[in-house]
Order: C-alpha cells, then structure tokens, then sequence
C-alpha cells in the first residue's frame, strides 16, 4: 500500500508575530545605537513663554519672542507657536549631544520588551475603544439585515460597472488623506466594503489595496493635510502654499497609478478567480464576510432596514465632518458611533438579548485589530525610551551635507524613508526633523518646500510595507498575510519610487 507523506507547508507569521519580530530587531538596536537627544524648544502658552531644555533634560525659559528663535536659529515664525500650529517640541540645530546610555540589563531589556508592549495598549486605548465600538455597530446592522439587503441592492447596480467601485472609494479616500489626513480612521470602512467587493467578483485583496492605497498614497501625496504638508512648512520656516502645484501634479499622477494598477489586478481576479493571491482563503472569506447564507432571503429591503442603514451611514458623516472640521480624535469618534448604537437600539427592531448579542459579537471580530494597534505602538516607544530617534537623525544631516543638489533631494527622500520607518507620527517627524533639515537646502542652493516634498513623499512612502504603521492593522482585518501583500505591492512601490525621484528631481530643476 502506497503512502504519500504530506510536509506540512510553512505559514508566513502572523501580524503579531511581525511586529514582534521588528519591536525584537529595534530592542537588539538599541544596544548599538548611541543614544543622544537635541536641545528642544517648547512654546508655554500658559505663562508665554518657551521652555528650553537641553540633552541633560535641564529647562530655562525664555521670552516667546522671534528674536528668541532667531537666537536658537529655529527659522519659524514665532505666531505659529503661539497660534497651536507648532504644538510639539521642535529640534534646535546643531544642539546634539550623545547622553549616557540608560543602564539595563538581561532583566531590564527583557522588562522594556513586555512593558513596552502594555504601554503601547494603554497609549492606543482611543484607538482601540473606537474599534472595539465600531465592531459592535457593524455587529448590530449585520443582525438587522440591513447589511445584507443594502449590498444586495447595491451589488445589481453595479452590474458591468465594477471598476467604478475602486475609482471610487480610491479616489474619496486620497482625497481625505492629502487634505486632512484620513488614516486610521479608514478601518472603519473595512466590513462594509469588502462584501461589496466579493460581490462584485472581486477578492478581499483587492478591497485593502483599493482602500490602503487610498489613505497610503493620499496622505503620502499631501497637499494641505494640516499634520504633514501645514506642519512641516511651518516648521522649515516656509508657507505650506510654497511648492503647491508639484505635490498637486504627484497627488493626481500617484494617485492614477494607483487605482489602474488595482484595476488590472482586480479584472484579472474578476475573470480567473484562481489568480487571486489569495485564492487559497476564498471559500472561508466568503463564508465570513457573506454568511453563507441565501441571499435572495435578505433581497426585500424593509423600511427598517433602510432606516438603520441611514442612522448608520450618518455616523460616518458625523465623523468626517468632526475629523476635517472640529480637529476631533478617536476619543470623539468613539462617542459617535456609541450615540449611533443608541439610536440603534430605538430603530433596529432587535430584542435586548439579541442586540447586546450582536454588539459584543461584532467587537470580538474585531478585537485582534484593535490589539495590533496597540502593539504596534510599542516599537516607537522603546526607541524614544533608549533616546536613539535623535542620534538617527543626526547621523545623516551629518551625512547629507556638501551633496550635489539632486543627490542631496534624493538622498534626503532615503533619509525620510528611514527616520519614517522609525517614527509613524508625521507631526512629530516633521517638527523633530525640519528645523534640521530645512536649512541644509539652502546650502545646497534648493528651494526648502522640496524638503518637505521628500518628508511627505519618503514617510508616506513607507507606510506601504512597514509593519511598524497601518497596513497590518488593515490586512489583519481580512485575515491577510503580510508576504501576500508584499507580492502583490512590489511592482507599484517600485512604480513609485521612480516617479518621486522624477518629480524631485524637476523640483531641483524649477527651484
């Protein structure tokens, strides 16, 4: 009798285990990297005054005056203190000092590891409460129907117009992100589009990349995102209105590229499903986002429904209209869809039993999401607590100067892609980074706002493979591999990597 002896494939680790692999690879850094800070400079708005503290944590205060400024040459004007603009502590070029390393350990490192990754949770819980909430809103209108019925409606108008649901909502989505930095908030938009994209023929891939590459290229190519584009002009000394039309032309072209890479693979999976990369999980991808169920069933659209459906989709317009207007954050969010579940359990129709069913169960389904968020905190956190973010960055202003002016944008757009691996916050990149940054662009005879060309494009750029940022959080949603989406995003990063270099590259040109 013949056996056939199966090898049990290997797995490509999960979004936990990556993380934890790089918070790993940054503790063992740490070690490596002297550790060293820059002098800051803090705008007191209670007392108006600027608090100066050098690398020994030592403070003296100072009139918040631009002479002040001018004295620590920090080229910014000083009303963009004063008006909450420059709302973080800004760098004071050529303050670095390398500092004493802080002592641990086998104990000690092995303390930072795990605490970090409690202090990460604790830091990202808005984030996570958001989630958690907005799981069990998703929870609930799934047990109305509503879900079911409204995608149904949708999916037959949408007949031999697919490709107009990616241009669509990529489109949308970019526009958030150049303009106010639509980001994290996107998660939310997950459970309700990838069964209108199954739908439609399509794979679960194709609704992350439509919606990733959405929020990813757009806050990339930012325009006017006030915690990009606005901060990081105002903190190179510059108007945000300076170097407007090149970032305008690479939002359009990036963007472009964008939705017609997704489209062709996208078709491709339309028409061969086995040419989906992730083909292996279509039948338990349309089990959970579809239920399986007959669909015709839910086809009768009821008043309820509808109405549920609305009280829903209001949330979403509450949010973006706080998010771009009122400068909310996920704590305001979070009351927003808690007011929504409110409201739901009036109009929904549901039994108490079942809606507190329905609620819980939906927040469970996202409760790894919300867990990763909080993770991925952590590798941030053990660099600023071992004081090597600073001495990064010092390396290669150092590196950088006496380049010839393209080598110099180019090798600045590497740099940002660097430090942006390191340090996911924009604002707080942009306003560690320009004041050091910025004035090397004089040297080299560029205009500054090319600078802030290549933090926006470099840092944005990364966030399409660094696990340190969102796209776990995403793939982890639809149960994604990380080796999966790296295969299918190679081509278009390269894609794009070229073209910014090109743009920069007229930049310098025109400058």
């Amino acid at each position: 009798m013949e056996q056939s002896v199966k090898k049990k494939r290997r797995s490509f680790p999960s979004a936990y285990t990556v993380i934890i692999i790089v918070l790993i690879l940054v503790q063992a850094l740490t070690f490596f990297i002297p550790s060293g800070k820059y002098s800051t400079l803090t705008y007191d708005s209670e007392i108006d005054q600027f608090a100066v503290t050098n690398a020994q944590d030592k403070t003296i205060m100072e009139p918040a005056t631009q002479k002040t400024l001018d004295k620590y040459k920090i080229n910014i004007k000083v009303d963009k203190f004063s008006d909450g603009t420059i709302y973080r502590p800004a760098a004071i070029p050529n303050s670095y000092e390398q500092i004493k390393k802080p002592k641990r350990g086998i104990m000690g490192t092995i303390t930072q590891f795990l605490r970090s990754q409690v202090q990460g949770i604790t830091e990202s819980v808005d984030i996570m409460i958001f989630i958690l909430i907005l799981g069990g809103v998703i929870g609930i209108v799934n047990a109305t129907g509503a879900m079911d019925a409204g995608m149904m409606r949708l999916s037959e108008k949408l007949k031999g117009k697919q490709k107009w649901l990616i241009v669509i909502v990529t489109t949308l989505i970019a526009i958030g992100g150049t303009t106010f930095g639509l980001a994290e908030e996107t998660i939310a938009f997950y459970p309700i589009l990838i069964p209108i994209f199954l739908l439609a023929g399509y794979d679960t891939l194709t609704a992350v990349a439509t919606i990733y590459l959405g929020t990813a290229i757009g806050t990339m190519s930012s325009t006017i995102n006030p915690f990009s584009t606005v901060i990081a002009s105002n903190a190179a000394g510059i108007s945000f209105t300076d170097g407007m039309p090149l970032r305008i032309l690479m939002w359009i072209t990036a963007v472009g590229i964008s939705i017609i890479y997704t489209i062709r693979y996208a078709e491709k999976v339309r028409l061969n499903p086995a040419a989906s990369l992730v083909a292996d999980q279509a039948e338990s991808d349309h089990e959970r986002f579809l239920g399986g169920q007959d669909r015709e069933k839910n086809a009768n659209f009821t008043k309820r429904q509808k109405f549920s459906l609305l009280v829903f989709a209001l949330g979403f317009v509450v949010m973006i209209y706080g998010v771009q207007q009122l400068g909310w954050y996920f704590t305001e969010i979070a009351v927003v869809f808690l007011a929504v579940t409110y409201v739901l359990a009036f109009v929904s129709g549901l039994g108490e039993k079942k809606f507190i069913d329905s609620f819980v169960t939906g927040a469970a389904d996202l409760l790894g999401v919300a867990l990763i968020v909080g993770l991925a905190r952590s590798v941030g956190i053990v660099m600023e607590n071992s004081f090597i973010s600073d001495t990064i960055m010092n390396f290669f202003s150092n590196a950088i100067s006496g380049m010839n002016n393209i080598i110099f944008i180019w090798f600045m757009f590497l740099v940002y892609i660097i430090l942006g691996f390191f340090i996911q916050s924009s604002s707080g990149l942009a306003v560690l980074s320009m004041p050091i940054m910025a004035p090397l662009a004089d040297v080299v005879g560029i205009d500054r706002a090319l600078i802030v060309d290549a933090y926006n494009w470099g840092q944005g750029l990364i966030g399409l493979v660094a696990p340190t940022g969102l796209i776990l959080v995403s793939l982890s949603v639809v149960n994604i591999g990380f080796d999966k989406w790296i295969k299918f995003v190679t081509k278009l990063l390269v894609t794009i990597i070229i073209l910014i270099l090109a743009f920069l590259a007229v930049g310098v040109f025109i400058s």
